[in-house]
């Protein structure tokens, strides 16, 4: 079917009428800003003297004015990638409909709002954004006016965390790529928005072939993030079932950037012959769905390496069905980016039975081991832990050594007797919780509420990596959104610094015997750490921090709390708040964060964690801002707040705002 599209040019000019686009200096040409994911931006106008005069330049609505239906199915998609219950029906409130469930205020608002984790990118004077409405659009960086917009036909709504560009070749001009949650593979003419004749179907792949889904159901398979390009390839993960057990792979393939077709396949669980199938009991590796990168992929251009971040094995809470130390789940491989060729491997999480997906882009940098250079990859996981390895070898540069953790009492499972630490850098968050010791003392009527929420319940304790217990309700710390999550880490190279938000999330949760496809199932009570879906959590805080690591010597040279609860008391409100997404840094000295459920915009001084700014959005900003220069001379910020999320925060605004100085701070 030929697709049509619409802007400035449509149907009336090709690409090469109106001009190439190409990437400047002042760009942000992919996710992580850099194919290495440092997220670090070398714009220095914006500084912590003058970062208080920030003000908004533009705002763009990414809901057309037609909204175009988002199905409750597009998002949960998503949430079968995170081990979370498909979001409730949405009532239809213009009809009359009352709202229902612990999110009513969320799911009433579906009908008008859809949650966007989009990281713009801007490239040659355009910005080119994912939008959850169903389009993808162009939009004039220095104004926020739309150059183009291209609705995507079908169910599936264009990846949630942003597209990716590439920059053509002799005979084909640049284009703009990425994937669909229901597992699409498109490319668009950057210039006009056009689907891209000659790759694929007149501009569309499907990835949903055969030999991926297993047997399974097609509706598991989509992609929620952007792919990675590497010359001529364009690298893809993939978002797939949390269960059943068999399913969709969840494999990494590289397609021809120039008409689509299928270059190479990395299989992550190994077949037959390949290495790590030994790590799976005999029969378990087949057909097995998975241990997917959902997240983000990083390269190394220079010596040809892709950087794979896998999550967990289906079922990603019991693993009694799949003894071993199943690879490559929860781990990061390392790949020839022009063949798809394994290098090495490092298990962040032997048997994962926490869902403890390592999705976070895998960042690089250089890192000084006796006094010399040495190439080196750092990884957050959900467990707040931080590992630094040398990104040629995969051999720690800061050391990391196995220790004996708590073993599993639910009949069939064979829990890893030990799991991997680092030994320098401490975790970044909450790794345990004593109920003698540890319930909130943010007041003493939360204090009271959730004491008497864990006895009712007869909670029990345990440190990190504590199995879940058969008809007995476990908290856990971190829980299944961490940690660290997919928003990952920045890195200053100036500074030698690597700054990263995480959470403490607890998570409670028990396995009861099941009548379905599994012996066992997640019970009652299965969730947040937190009694009646309170914003307020059951821990003593901070319950979310700022960090920064001197990646010299791995230790923490500062952290803060991120995030207010509003409703605290005063005077108590500095808490730190569950954020979603991540940071970036400028060679302007500072940090730049949403990312927080309490709606705020943040810099910080990189050096420091001193905050010198702060916005208060119409919505939480669960994304990760980009800078760029505008046509004009002046540096943006730009970040998208919707709402939504994991986070379950309201759904309330559809936006992107680019902050910039004032024309007289900006010297015009």
């Amino acid at each position: 079917m030929r697709l049509g599209f619409a802007g400035l040019a449509a149907g009336l000019l090709s690409s090469a009428a109106i001009g190439q686009v190409t990437a400047g200096d002042g760009d942000w040409a992919t996710y992580g800003h850099d194919k290495g994911a440092q997220r670090h931006s070398p714009l220095k106008e914006i500084t912590p003297a003058n970062a208080g005069q920030l003000a908004p330049a533009w705002v763009y609505h990414m809901r057309p004015a037609t909204p175009v239906n988002t199905a409750d199915a597009n998002a949960d998609a998503q949430r079968r990638a995170e081990g979370l219950p498909p979001a409730a029906a949405t009532p239809d409130i213009t009809a009359g409909g009352a709202p229902t469930g612990p999110f009513n205020g969320q799911r009433a608002r579906r009908s008008r709002f859809a949650g966007s984790e989009v990281t713009p990118l801007v490239v040659g004077g355009r910005m080119f954004v994912s939008t959850p409405y169903g389009r993808v659009v162009a939009l004039n960086p220095d104004t926020g006016a739309e150059l183009w917009a291209t609705t995507i036909p079908g169910p599936g709504q264009p990846s949630l965390r942003g597209v990716e560009y590439w920059a053509g070749d002799a005979q084909t001009p640049p284009r703009i790529v990425f994937g669909t949650r229901d597992g699409r593979l498109i490319a668009l003419d950057a210039a006009i928005g056009a689907f891209a004749e000659g790759f694929g179907d007149h501009g569309v792949v499907e990835m949903k072939t055969p030999e991926i889904l297993n047997g399974g159901e097609a509706r598991f398979y989509g992609m929620t993030s952007p792919p990675i390009v590497y010359g001529n390839l364009i690298i893809t993960g993939s978002a797939v079932q949390e269960f059943p057990a068999k399913g969709a792979a969840g494999d990494v393939r590289a397609w021809d950037a120039r008409d689509g077709h299928l270059v190479w396949t990395f299989h992550s669980v190994p077949r037959k012959g390949e290495k790590g199938y030994d790590t799976w009991a005999p029969g378990s590796a087949e057909g097995r769905s998975g241990v997917n990168a959902w997240g983000f992929l990083s390269l190394d251009e220079k010596r040809g390496i892709v950087y794979m971040p896998f999550g967990a094995p289906t079922f990603d809470r019991y693993g009694g069905d799949r003894a071993g130390d199943n690879l490559f789940g929860t781990s990061l491989v390392a790949a020839d980016a022009k063949t798809g060729k394994y290098l090495w491997h490092f298990q962040v999480v032997h048997h994962d039975i926490w869902d403890g997906d390592l999705e976070a882009a895998p960042l690089l940098f250089d890192a000084q081991v006796k006094g010399k250079p040495v190439p080196a990859v750092a990884v957050i996981s959900k467990s707040a832990l931080l590992f630094v390895l040398n990104r040629e070898t995969g051999k720690p540069i800061l050391p990391i050594a196995e220790r004996k953790v708590p073993a599993s009492d639910v009949p069939g499972e064979k829990a890893s007797p030990t799991q991997p630490f680092p030994l320098v850098t401490p975790p970044l968050g909450r790794t345990s919780f004593s109920i003698k010791n540890d319930i909130t003392d943010l007041t003493p009527e939360l204090h009271d509420t959730c004491a008497k929420w864990i006895a009712d319940n007869q909670m029990v304790e345990g440190p990190i990596y504590t199995p879940i217990h058969l008809d007995k309700v476990t908290i856990s710390f971190p829980g299944l959104l961490g940690g660290g999550n997919w928003g990952g880490a920045t890195y200053d190279p100036a500074q030698k610094l690597l700054v990263v938000n995480t959470h403490d999330l607890g998570q409670v949760t028990k396995l009861v015997p099941s009548k379905g496809f599994l012996p066992f199932e997640r019970g009652q009570p299965s969730g947040r750490f937190r009694p009646d879906n309170s914003r307020l959590l059951c821990q003593k805080g901070p319950w979310g921090r700022l960090w920064g690591v001197d990646m010299t010597t791995g230790k923490i040279r500062w952290q803060v709390p991120l995030g207010i609860s509003d409703e605290a008391p005063e005077g108590k409100k500095l808490t730190g708040r569950p954020s979603m997404g991540g940071a970036i840094t400028t060679a302007g000295g500072l940090t730049f964060i949403g990312g927080t459920d309490d709606n705020r915009f943040r810099a910080f001084v990189t050096a420091t964690g001193k905050m010198v700014w702060e916005v208060k959005l119409d919505a939480a900003a669960h994304a990760t801002p980009m800078t760029y220069a505008g046509k004009d001379g002046r540096q943006y910020v730009a970040i998208a707040a919707t709402g939504g999320t994991f986070l379950d925060s309201p759904l309330t605004s559809d936006t992107i705002t680019a902050f910039a100085l004032k024309p007289k701070e900006a010297g015009q």
